[in-house]
């Protein structure tokens, strides 16, 4: 994918030994085409690795990745990390499925999206044991800004969840704004450079001009489910929930 592309090229420009993985092959083209030895066959490569790196679009597609790695004799103590944006109790279905055969499992997703992937300046929100998160933190910080551990496993992904509620109700509340500014006949971008000298900043903000709004629906079905099961009344997000959708 173009954020685990990114995210390989600086692992390698870092030293490691890295070998990507995709299913599309204009993808692959696209990786070799910079340098990044790539193909898409991922278990032949299992036993040689020490981490691998998950980053896909749905909860499926990593665990569909997680049973290729673990049906093909990964290494006794290799760790598996998942930098994409899943839901928690996966995480620890997964990693229940890693320990069964001496696999180490984190999740790591991450924050600053893909201006974040291109200058190697994400954010990692991780979840496992403290011994299992130092192993991996080498490899990360070669692509991330900052390594948090926030918990045991699943806290990784509920920090991202935590992280994507408060993006988007920033963006509803930013839209809401700059409309009124533009009703009354002020310039929405001149409101937006006058709020961020304000209390009123927020990343979103900053970020506005080139804000991408995918992932939305999947992003607040898992917060909404979440407070749900923990039977948490949340009215805002609720809210928010149906805006962004």
């Amino acid at each position: 994918g173009a954020m685990g592309l990114e995210m390989a090229l600086h692992i390698q420009k870092k030293g490691m030994d890295i070998v990507g993985v995709d299913v599309d092959e204009q993808q692959i083209t696209e990786a070799k085409n910079r340098g990044l030895n790539a193909g898409n066959d991922l278990a032949k490569h299992v036993t040689d690795v020490d981490v691998f790196i998950i980053i896909v679009a749905t909860d499926k597609q990593t665990e569909s990745v997680v049973e290729t790695i673990l049906g093909s004799n990964p290494k006794n103590g290799a760790a598996v990390v998942v930098a994409a944006t899943n839901h928690p109790d996966t995480m620890k279905s997964l990693a229940n499925q890693c320990a069964a055969l001496g696999v180490r499992f984190v999740d790591a997703p991450v924050v600053f999206g893909m201006q974040g992937a291109r200058d190697g300046n994400l954010a990692s929100l991780c979840g496992g044991s403290e011994d299992d998160v130092a192993y991996v933190t080498p490899v990360l910080e070669c692509y991330s800004r900052a390594v948090h551990r926030v918990g045991d496993v699943g806290a990784g992904q509920l920090g991202k969840t935590c992280n994507n509620m408060m993006h988007w109700a920033a963006c509803c509340a930013n839209f809401e704004v700059l409309a009124l500014a533009k009703r009354y006949g002020v310039d929405a971008q001149h409101m937006r450079e006058v709020l961020l000298e304000c209390p009123a900043r927020n990343t979103t903000l900053d970020r506005w001009d080139n804000t991408r709004f995918t992932w939305q629906e999947k992003d607040m079905d898992v917060a909404m489910e979440l407070a749900q099961t923990a039977k948490l009344p949340l009215p805002l997000f609720g809210t928010i929930d149906q805006l962004v959708k």
